[in-house]
């Protein structure tokens, strides 16, 4: 090591002795750090994202490695793009966070908070089944115009990884759990977790097709988690004082198949959203094929994708615009879910498409709609449904009012639960509550869920038929006391 790096790290040392101890993991400088450590490495080294690193580095960024010398800004970036990054398609190095060393120490100034530093561990795989190294690093973030950078950064103790001195949990390392996605016959997985209102983590595992390691922003069918979209359109219309939820919808459009019934006089948007309907999940599995009522409108719980069209046909009457634009102009634009769409069109990006599969590995046909589905079949990625999921959480665009409703026992469902509106709710007891949805089609399953009162969320997107299987393990990992809660709910 030359006397210049020793001494920045005698004197990163030093910072560190100084500082407050280290913050705790629920904090959230821990949480913030880390998400930036996750941008950093996850979206930009993993997948020679540069746009991360020219956003998150420091102008004044001094990279200190044992092997490669000092870097600034121009020369690491340089080098990268040159580098590892020169031919990204081929690439398989993969940086991965050793989690359980990590260290965040805060850094303050007259009793400011400036900083951060981060000490660690991390492995690096130069072939995606080689065995990886590992080596420390210790960072410095730093607050600039309120926005985080890296200033400071020290990667040293670069070694060979000895797999047999630890046993890593499953979820410690994303080498074992693309294992485990094999294991289980799952080709993609993403997966987003929040916490404290925040996304802080977005991960793509697997391959998008043979050989080709998925990215980050993979764009995945979702299926069923269509519902929740369209479901927060109408209620922020509501909330807008442009729709009320108990009208009936008759006023704006009715089925030509029920309007000599009638029933269809007692629809309105809150039975829609909460499945009360009268309708079956579609009307093709009726031998007629035709819509009908199986039961009179308010009176009981039916899980039906037909209610949410009859939704979208009422609205598009009423409101003379597609239900892609309207949701466009109330929850896609607003938020930047620039890969998000009810419709197939030119801006899909079929490189990053997850497509789906069957138990055995044999792909489906790709779903293609040139109209949108209110029920089913929204594309999206995981940092996309990550926003709207945190909106919802914030009630962004709800009045006070609209989300109480959202989230208020509407009508019994199965097992004790119950559905809101858009959402089902699980009673976690002591007053918490966690909002669910799902999504199952052929080559899809997905799952999310969102815990109000502690601002948690996960979201899990696969592209198999046999990708619930690993929603248990996900679930208890990731939200503990209440994910074991909501497994044996669905268990018991």
């Amino acid at each position: 090591m030359t006397k210049k790096i020793l001494f920045s790290f005698l004197l990163l040392i030093t910072i560190c002795a100084n500082s407050n101890a280290q913050v705790y993991k629920n904090s959230a400088l821990y949480k913030t750090i880390l998400s930036k450590d996750s941008l950093l490495f996850n979206v930009g080294f993993n997948t020679c994202d540069i746009k991360q690193f020219e956003i998150l580095l420091s102008d004044n960024l001094k990279f200190y490695h044992d092997r490669d010398g000092i870097s600034d800004k121009t020369k690491f970036l340089y080098d990268l793009k040159n580098g590892l990054c020169k031919s990204p398609e081929t690439r398989q190095v993969k940086r991965i966070l050793v989690k359980e060393s990590t260290e965040i120490f805060p850094l303050y100034r007259n009793g400011v908070l400036y900083g951060a530093v981060h000490n660690g561990e991390h492995l690096f795989y130069e072939e995606r089944e080689s065995q990886p190294g590992i080596a420390k690093f210790s960072n410095v973030w730093q607050l600039e115009n309120g926005e985080w950078k890296l200033t400071t950064s020290f990667s040293f103790d670069h070694q060979p990884y000895d797999n047999n001195k630890t046993e890593n949990p499953i979820f410690d390392t994303d080498i074992e759990i693309e294992k485990w996605l094999k294991q289980n016959k799952i080709p993609t997985m993403g997966l987003g977790i929040i916490e404290n209102g925040v996304v802080t983590q977005v991960k793509v595992f697997g391959e998008i097709t043979k050989g080709v390691t998925a990215p980050y922003n993979t764009v995945f069918n979702v299926a069923s988690l269509t519902k929740p979209v369209t479901a927060i359109v109408a209620l922020k219309l509501v909330s807008l004082s442009k729709w009320n939820l108990d009208e009936p919808v008759y006023k704006y459009w009715t089925d030509p198949d029920i309007a000599n019934d009638p029933r269809n006089k007692k629809l309105t948007t809150r039975l829609i959203l909460s499945h009360q309907t009268g309708f079956p999940n579609w009307r093709w599995m009726n031998d007629d094929k035709k819509l009908h009522f199986q039961f009179d409108p308010g009176t009981k719980y039916q899980y039906s994708g037909e209610g949410m069209e009859y939704l979208r046909k009422v609205l598009e009457k009423k409101f003379h615009k597609s239900l892609q634009k309207l949701a466009n102009e109330l929850i896609f634009q607003p938020l930047k879910m620039t890969d998000t769409r009810y419709v197939w069109d030119k801006n899909v990006d079929v490189s990053r498409l997850a497509i789906g599969y069957d138990k055995d590995g044999k792909p489906y046909e790709t779903v293609k709609n040139n109209k949108p589905n209110a029920a089913d079949d929204l594309l999206t990625t995981i940092e996309d449904y990550g926003k709207f999921l945190v909106s919802v959480l914030n009630s962004d665009g709800l009045t006070d009012k609209v989300f109480e409703e959202m989230t208020s026992n509407q009508v019994p469902s199965s097992k004790g639960k119950h559905f809101g509106l858009g959402f089902e709710i699980y009673d976690l007891d002591n007053e918490a509550y966690a909002l669910s949805h799902g999504g199952s089609d052929n080559g899809v399953q997905t799952l999310v869920f969102l815990l109000p009162k502690t601002k948690q969320g996960i979201i899990i997107f696969t592209n198999s038929d046999t990708g619930a299987s690993v929603f248990e393990s996900l679930l208890k990992h990731y939200l503990g006391t209440n994910g074991q809660k909501i497994v044996d709910i669905e268990t018991k």
